[in-house]
């Protein structure tokens, strides 16, 4: 279906605002819930597209317990090095892979196309036989799956309101949760029945069949992924009209009122995002054991099969924790209290494992870390509330932000050395310390958004002409 004309789009957009309340199946009230429902099925595909993209980035983990370092003949920091140079990937394309989606406006296209390629690359790993092998494949890893999240981020942003985006941040990144859950079964099938296979290590078919398994799914996506209100084809007018009116009243801007290389000078001039981007690294530190956790879950004791068992519980219980919290968010339209309640409860987790090697108490410390994704989540609802305005600058705040973060991921993958184990008591000290640095900084931006509120109000009840305000009438920041 074509997208309207701006004549078009403006005489639909008023039908919209004047359609009488009586009208069954047609007021705006019963309009918007169907079409919510009809984005949230759509967009629902990204979480199996993450699922895949945290599966494909971390199945070295669940090769770890197989072999894989034996095989490759990996000494010392060798296999945190791959861990670490995925994220090299990251740093560099995000920003330009989030411009490019903004000028291109077709995610349906530029995610499944990255989904493809990284599939591909995913599948090579399966072929190696040394380190430079593995690690050339995992630096081009990291370039093929960085524009994922920040496309993935800025896609969601651009159809729901500011007090709808926690909840469906929450439901494409659980995607994270549930490649920890089912990853790690599914490894551990993989893992148990394919060694000697065609004459093949376990570990090797681990990445041949989940990344054949990413290009299949891929290619179905595209067929499936919306673009953005203005241009998707399986819109009515109606609903076209009606997705765009209503972000415009919630405060957020137009399509293609900035160009991208706009967008680009106003994120990098507004230090928020900087603020913002240092405390995620921070954040991502703090959180780095993500990548660690069969090898903590293996610090309990049980063989190779028990251990990957045992990593999915305390991530489904992550899972209902992060959609109780984001949906709480959501209708109480606040973020960083949320936010620090998970982190209390990671703190308590991380402190348990210092001081405790009890099988029991150190596997319920693995539920509160895990449930960290929850506050993780909250954070990102967040972030793409507080750049909303407007699409272009967002596109590279989603972009930057997560970029930067990722010099966490580097810096935490060398956090958790074998040497360490099995207690990891300096990793959960460094982890502490830099959860305790992110949640000062998000406090900052806390007090200081809840300040430029007040100023907000105030402008309002002293202009004498709407023109006069920098903000839409009632625009508020959600903190």
């Amino acid at each position: 279906m074509p997208a309207l004309s701006d004549t078009e789009m403006g005489g639909t957009i008023d039908a919209i605002h004047d359609l009488p309340t009586d009208v069954f199946y047609h007021d705006r009230d019963d309009l918007e819930k169907r079409l919510v429902r009809k984005l949230d099925l759509r967009l629902s595909v990204i979480l199996v597209l993450y699922t895949l993209n945290m599966i494909d980035r971390s199945n070295v983990s669940n090769a770890r317990l197989q072999g894989f370092e034996n095989d490759l003949h990996l000494e010392g920091q060798q296999y945190a090095t791959i861990l670490s140079i995925l994220y090299i990937g990251f740093i560099v394309i995000e920003v330009p892979g989030n411009m490019f989606l903004h000028w291109l406006e077709r995610p349906s296209i530029f995610i499944p196309s990255c989904m493809i390629v990284w599939g591909a690359i995913s599948v090579s790993i399966g072929f190696t036989t040394n380190y430079t092998g593995v690690l050339v494949a995992r630096l081009f890893l990291g370039f093929a799956e960085g524009p994922f999240l920040p496309g993935a981020l800025f896609l969601i942003s651009g159809w729901y309101k500011r007090d709808e985006l926690a909840t469906r941040t929450a439901l494409i990144s659980s995607g994270i949760l549930f490649s920890a859950a089912f990853g790690s079964l599914f490894a551990s099938g993989i893992l148990q029945g394919m060694q000697g296979v065609l004459g093949q290590a376990a570990w090797r078919w681990l990445f041949y069949i989940e990344g054949g398994i990413t290009i299949l799914v891929a290619i179905c996506a595209i067929f499936v992924l919306p673009d953005f209100p203005h241009n998707t084809r399986w819109l009515t007018p109606e609903e076209r009209a009606l997705a765009i009116s209503r972000l415009e009243e919630d405060g957020v801007g137009k399509p293609g009122k900035q160009s991208t290389m706009q967008g680009l000078w106003d994120a990098i001039s507004d230090w928020k995002v900087w603020w913002f981007s240092v405390a995620f690294m921070f954040q991502y530190i703090a959180q780095c054991f993500f990548a660690y956790f069969p090898t903590l879950c293996a610090t309990l004791g049980y063989d190779t099969t028990t251990t990957l068992l045992l990593c999915a519980p305390p991530w489904a219980f992550a899972a209902i924790v992060a959609f109780a919290l984001t949906w709480y968010s959501d209708k109480k339209q606040k973020r960083y209290k949320y936010y620090l309640v998970s982190n209390a409860l990671g703190t308590l987790a991380y402190i348990i494992s210092i001081f405790t090697m009890n099988k029991a108490a150190r596997y319920i410390s693995m539920f509160l870390m895990a449930q960290l994704i929850a506050g993780y989540l909250v954070l990102w609802g967040w972030a793409n509330n507080t750049f909303a305005r407007e699409p272009a600058k967002r596109a590279v705040a989603i972009a930057l932000m997560n970029g930067m973060g990722q010099i966490g991921n580097i810096v935490g993958s060398y956090a958790w050395p074998l040497n360490w184990g099995p207690t990891y008591r300096y990793s959960y000290v460094v982890s502490i310390a830099a959860m305790g640095v992110s949640t000062v900084m998000f406090g900052g931006m806390y007090v200081y958004l809840k300040h430029l509120n007040g100023q907000i109000e105030r402008d309002e009840q002293s202009a004498k002409d709407i023109k006069e305000l920098h903000f839409p009438t009632g625009f508020r920041y959600l903190v």
